[in-house]
């Protein structure tokens, strides 16, 4: 008899448990250490050797020192893996950390130093791309621009979908097909595994802020990567020689959230839906961004790459930037903050805040907000907008 095919829901309740019960224990233990005793000399060193390089612990051989191995964020890994349909996954102490590294691994097994980059993407990653720290050569492009965008030495290209911040969606397997031969990145951040699998579309490396929807709370902050096992040991090294490890306490309170990420994104998003289509027949709003409503959603890849439009929603608003300040001044129940996908709803505005340091061309205009709804009431979200709005 085969094993059983579980279903999202289970999957993100046991995924990365599977040592727990010959541990004797029912939640996952938090290792702390630093460094671990080694039982002798020759297999530490291979455990060390193959651990620094991007492998895996060798048996016997001990996990040897945290910033190379560490057991709790490992479950943690396997675990978002498994959601996300790919071999493995390596985690970081950031979403930043983790773009960072796969740059890094993506130029060090191309052997280029080119990357294309399709817009909106996240102010973070637009700003990195375009700083110089790494030393790549970027070209922004819009997504039917990527085949054109791509030179000899191109070796990764990145996409966001839905992009950051006014929830455009990019074919995935059209960037893929358009870029034979180079890894494509999709972060994953804002649609979850719950609603989408970019590897399934042919992503070689899928990537999440778990500071976000993962984590859940607004209490921890990470990054992970998710691909083959060729991709993850090119990560691992990285991450071994750069020491942007992840805090064994992040990766237990990452691995405990995904429990709930089903439950939480599906409830977000039923709010978010409600709270969209008011806006869109809302005076005050010019615009509203959201994949689920009319025109959002023009190639039709909600029910086709995503599973569902999300729970975060964008509004251009009539009264420009100064119209903007009111409205997120003048919010109650809605936190005035950066980040999204926590259970509390917030609301910023992007081009003053994390696409400040975009390029000004592609920077969002001044008149847009945007929300990341949580799992308050929709009624109690509608009128503390109306409010403001007022």
């Amino acid at each position: 008899m085969g094993e059983q095919v579980l279903s999202f829901d289970s999957l993100a309740v046991h995924a990365g448990r599977d040592d727990l019960a010959e541990l004797g224990v029912h939640a996952p233990p938090i290792d702390l250490s630093s460094t671990s005793p080694l039982p002798d000399i020759e297999m530490g060193g291979s455990s060390y050797e193959s651990m620094a390089t991007g492998g895996h612990p060798v048996d016997g051989g001990g996990f040897v020192y945290a910033r190379l191995w560490n057991p709790t964020v490992a479950r943690f890994e396997a675990a978002l893996a498994q959601l996300e349909g790919t071999a493995e996954a390596v985690a970081f102490s950031s979403g930043m950390a983790a773009m960072t590294a796969t740059v890094l691994a993506a130029k060090a097994e191309t052997g280029g130093r080119h990357v294309v980059a399709v817009r909106p993407l996240y102010g973070g990653t637009d700003h990195l791309l375009a700083s110089g720290l790494l030393d790549v050569e970027v070209t922004y492009c819009a997504p039917q621009n990527v085949a054109a965008a791509l030179r000899a030495d191109t070796c990764l290209v990145v996409v966001e979908s839905p992009g950051n911040p006014t929830l455009q969606l990019v074919d995935i397997g059209a960037v893929v097909e358009a870029a034979p031969g180079r890894p494509v990145l999709v972060d994953n951040t804002f649609a979850t595994p719950l609603l989408q699998n970019p590897a399934a579309h042919g992503a070689a490396l899928v990537l999440h802020s778990a500071t976000k929807y993962l984590g859940g709370h607004g209490d921890v902050v990470g990054g992970v990567v998710a691909g083959s096992a060729a991709w993850a040991g090119a990560l691992r090294r990285v991450r071994a020689v750069t020491g942007a490890l992840m805090h064994p306490l992040a990766g237990y309170l990452l691995h405990r959230g995904l429990a709930t990420l089903p439950l939480r994104v599906r409830a977000q998003q039923s709010s978010a839906e409600k709270i969209a289509g008011w806006l869109s027949a809302h005076p005050s709003v010019r615009r509203v961004f959201y994949p689920g409503i009319p025109g959002c959603d023009p190639t039709g890849l909600v029910g086709r790459q995503m599973r569902g439009p999300g729970a975060m929603v964008a509004l251009q608003l009539s009264g420009g930037y100064e119209q903007a300040v009111r409205v997120t001044n003048a919010v109650r129940l809605f936190t005035h903050a950066v980040s999204l996908g926590g259970v509390d709803s917030l609301i910023q505005h992007p081009a003053a805040l994390t696409h400040r340091p975009v390029a000004a061309a592609a920077r969002p205009s001044a008149d847009i907000i945007r929300l990341s709804i949580g799992l308050e009431d929709p009624d109690d979200l509608r009128a503390d907008l109306a409010q403001a709005l007022a």
